[in-house]
């Protein structure tokens, strides 16, 4: 669990032990607790510990289709006619595990959610009254980009209670809802999913009416990028009666919220009558987020999820996907032991595995988010690790699980392509080892634009057989011309004598040491050395004109008979001025010149 270093007094310890559990994420489970904001961390100023949602990171989301792991041109914008999004709600266990700590744990194979960029929404949930999501999943989150929604559930007789206290009179909902806007606030997450699972009584109606809307105002209004989701649940005579659907009986919630999740028991007629409710209220079909539980509950779910995603697609419906730590909680049933506190190989892999594979069957009917802010960088650590290690040299012999260690996530499933390695790492927990030696796969989706045409890059790789010539590792770069994203120019960045041809582009790295304001950055800062394992390349790459860089992929080849694995420990892209590229000498940088190369 959690560890203290270099304490050197008692008074010393204890302070530390009583901070550490003060930032420990805990729900409130009655109304007196909410309103007088029985918080064990009241007096911390949450800023210093959740990075606030990153709004820039990333840009509008597009269509990849069947073809996200290739890097190509193939990308069909969002619009108003066509706009899906996707909520995932995080359900495992009952959550508040390992998770609720601040620096969370040493059981490096606990669930972790690693595929943001298809994410518009995400909502910590548990079965107590209200939840407030820990920090490690804010700061995930909000790395990605990715609002967090807390979740206000009452369900039984003890719910029944609660809710019918907050209901009591109009000055009753407001204390609730300014409480509910202050916790955000407090703790920095976006908003909530509501979701009333116990029957209302008819003369209390217009309140919970009234509460909804009240608590979307205030959301919205005090709380940056504030959202609130309603759950299918109770209807307008106050039963509980999941409807599955979009109907008279429920619209009016809908309309008081940003959009509603609906039960996961629907099916094609439901999706029928709730397209016509849709339509009859003038509004986007994506503010409806169709119920999929991973378990199979209501729907196909497990591995063939994609059967009941693409129904909802075909719809032009939003995707609400419950429970997707399905991935790591059924390792059970195969003899798997998801208990162990340190945490084990075997759990680690064969997760990691399965999540993939499960994400990759969903892609083409998700919408991806690509990176668009410069500087980047991703050392690809996925919240936990074996060790702790910085520019590939050991730098901590502890395991560790801390999703705010999370860095930026690939853009795409990586099944086929590269797999998690915790053995052999660059930066952070892991990197990740090289599978697909026959073609170029897709790595990270970006929108990065270089208006002075001036690229800086740099990788971190390894290869088991350096000495072998024929192990080649390069990462391909797809650029277009801001002015005419119909043409495309590949660049390769390996190490070649510089080739140019129609289309492509053939570049080895700088040639000397970099100048000092290019090796400050996170590939080649540090406070050690870097391991001889490992190498860092460098490429300056100046077009005659303003370009966008579209896609990093990644292209390694080997011989048959070559056993030697290739790793990426990590990638930084960054733009550079004209006057930062006359620092670098000629040789060291690649010209190219736009009009004679777009053309194919």
């Amino acid at each position: 669990m959690l560890r203290w270093q270099n304490q050197e007094t008692n008074s010393e310890f204890q302070l530390t032990y009583e901070l550490a559990a003060q930032l420990e994420a805990e729900p409130l489970r009655n109304n007196q607790q909410l309103l007088d904001f029985q918080v064990r961390s009241r007096h911390i100023r949450w800023p210093e510990y959740v990075q606030p949602l990153d709004t820039e990171v990333r840009g509008q989301s597009v269509y990849l289709d069947k073809q996200s792991d290739f890097v190509s041109s193939l990308r069909r914008p969002l619009d108003a006619g066509n706009r899906r999004e996707l909520l995932v709600c995080h359900d495992m266990m009952g959550n508040y595990l390992n998770d609720r700590h601040f620096h969370s744990s040493e059981k490096y194979d606990d669930y972790r959610f690693l595929h943001w960029s298809a994410v518009d929404y995400f909502c910590y949930f548990s079965h107590q009254y209200v939840t407030i999501p820990p920090s490690g999943w804010l700061n995930a989150a909000h790395r990605h980009g990715v609002p967090v929604l807390g979740t206000y559930i009452v369900e039984g007789d003890q719910g029944s209670r609660l809710l019918h206290e907050v209901l009591a009179n109009v000055e009753s909902v407001q204390r609730i809802v300014a409480a509910m806007t202050r916790l955000c606030l407090h703790f920095g997450f976006e908003g909530w999913l509501v979701n009333v699972e116990c029957r209302v009584r008819a003369e209390s109606m217009a309140n919970l009416y009234r509460f909804v809307e009240e608590l979307r105002q205030a959301t919205e209004n005090q709380v940056p990028h504030g959202r609130v989701i309603w759950y299918d649940s109770v209807i307008d005579n106050g039963d509980l009666s999941w409807q599955n659907e979009l109907n008279e009986r429920n619209v009016r919630f809908f309309r008081l919220s940003h959009g509603t999740l609906i039960n996961y028991n629907w099916n094609d007629r439901s999706l029928e009558h709730t397209a016509a409710i849709v339509s009859q209220e003038q509004t986007s079909p994506h503010r409806v987020f169709m119920g999929l539980d991973v378990f199979g509950r209501g729907q196909i779910g497990r591995f063939q999820s994609s059967q009941t995603l693409s129904r909802i697609a075909a719809k032009g419906f939003s995707g609400g996907i419950f429970a997707p730590a399905w991935c790591f909680e059924t390792l059970q049933q195969f003899g798997y032991n998801i208990r162990q506190t340190q945490g084990d190989d075997s759990v680690n892999a064969a997760f990691l595995d399965r999540n993939e594979r499960w994400w990759s069957r969903l892609w083409p009917w998700l919408a991806t988010h690509p990176y668009r802010s410069l500087p980047f960088y991703t050392d690809f650590c996925v919240g936990s690790g074996k060790s702790n290690y910085e520019r590939g040299r050991r730098h901590s012999h502890r395991s560790f699980f801390n999703l705010a260690q999370q860095s930026l996530q690939p853009s795409v499933p990586l099944v086929g392509n590269a797999e998690h390695c915790f053995d052999s790492v660059y930066q952070g927990g892991n990197c990740l080892r090289i599978i697909n030696y026959e073609r170029a796969f897709r790595l990270l989706l970006t929108d990065f634009d270089l208006t002075h045409g001036v690229l800086l890059l740099g990788y971190a790789f390894k290869q088991d057989q350096i000495k072998d010539s024929s192990n080649t590792f390069d990462l391909v770069l797809r650029f277009s011309p801001i002015s005419d994203q119909n043409e495309d120019l590949y660049v390769f960045c390996g190490l070649y004598d510089d080739i140019m041809v129609p289309g492509r582009c053939y570049i080895s790295p700088l040639d000397h040491s970099l100048d000092d304001k290019f090796s400050i950055n996170q590939l080649s800062s540090g406070h050690s050395p870097i391991s001889d394992d490992w190498q860092v390349r460098h490429y300056v790459v100046k077009f005659d004109g303003p370009v966008r860089l579209l896609d990093i992929g990644v292209k390694c080849s080997r011989s048959e008979l070559s056993t030697g694995n290739s790793y990426l420990g990590a990638v930084y892209v960054n733009s550079l001025s004209l006057g930062d590229c006359q620092s670098v000498h000629r040789k060291t940088e690649i010209n190219v010149f736009t009009q004679k190369l777009w053309q194919k």
